[in-house]
């Protein structure tokens, strides 16, 4: 009898133990949760920041600028871009829940194409021309779903430098140096596509972490600090003029050395 007594108290003690170590891992989880929650959303003056990496991914898409070639000078006026593209069906219209709660374009999937980090052009075929004046000029160009949203895998995009007519300075451009280009938002923004708007970035030969870069988002005066590459959805602007202020800036806080990776941009939303 005393055996058995004392069996069943063993048997007891590791149940109890077991018990303990569910609820720690429980625990842990549920804390883990809550912090990896209270991290992707940011609120801050009304203003909320949230990330979201659920869009269909095209992981295979890829897109490669074929004219004007890179280092290349073409005669003034309109300058004529061809591009192949493999993978990514242009005008189809991207699906997936964001579809529905974002501006969309009612032309589909795209091209955005940037010049000097100027506001992009969005394009539905693989050739057109594009007024861009006399000088030397950096032409970002990368894939797009139909809400505007860019495609960030090394093959979606591509970035050069091109002469149009007679520059009057050679510009100093380092394409192998981490650079911040502004996409969304733009322009004007009405009914429900006021509601929730989309803030999307573009980086070039670096990424974010908590420990590394970040991209510093000052909305309406507000500061966000952005760890994370990815578009972020914007809620709780007001009605009329916001202004959004970019900085690629280094762990220290430091603004990082580039052309580009300072940008101030307005837009307007209205009911």
């Amino acid at each position: 009898m005393t055996k058995s007594l004392y069996l069943l108290g063993l048997a007891a003690l590791g149940l109890a133990a077991c018990d303990a170590s569910k609820q720690q891992s429980s625990a842990a989880v549920a804390t883990s949760e809550t912090v990896t929650n209270t991290a992707a959303t940011q609120e801050k003056n009304g203003i909320k920041l949230t990330p979201f990496t659920d869009s269909p991914k095209f992981a295979a898409a890829g897109l490669r600028l074929n004219t004007p070639a890179a280092g290349s000078t073409v005669p003034s006026g309109a300058v004529a871009f061809d591009y192949d593209l493999t993978n990514f069906q242009l005008t189809k219209m991207t699906e997936g829940e964001h579809a529905a709660h974002m501006a969309n374009s009612a032309k589909g999937q795209h091209i955005h194409n940037i010049v000097d980090n100027q506001p992009y052009t969005a394009h539905y075929t693989t050739e057109f021309t594009k007024d861009i004046p006399d000088g030397q000029h950096v032409v970002l160009s990368f894939l797009s779903r139909s809400y505007h949203e860019s495609l960030k895998h090394r093959s979606a995009y591509d970035l050069r430098v091109v002469t149009v007519g007679k520059a009057a300075a050679p510009m100093s451009f380092d394409v192998k140096a981490p650079h911040l280009f502004y996409s969304r938002p733009k322009d004007v923004y009405a009914g429900n596509d006021a509601k929730s708007v989309m803030l999307d970035f573009y980086l070039v030969n670096t990424t974010l972490a908590p420990e590394g870069n970040k991209v510093r988002a000052t909305i309406n005066g507000t500061e966000f600090l952005l760890d994370q590459w990815a578009p972020y959805m914007m809620e709780g602007l007001p009605m009329g003029e916001n202004t959004i202020k970019l900085e690629l800036i280094d762990l220290d806080g430091k603004p990082v050395p580039g052309p580009f990776n300072t940008v101030t941009r307005t837009f307007t939303l209205q009911p």
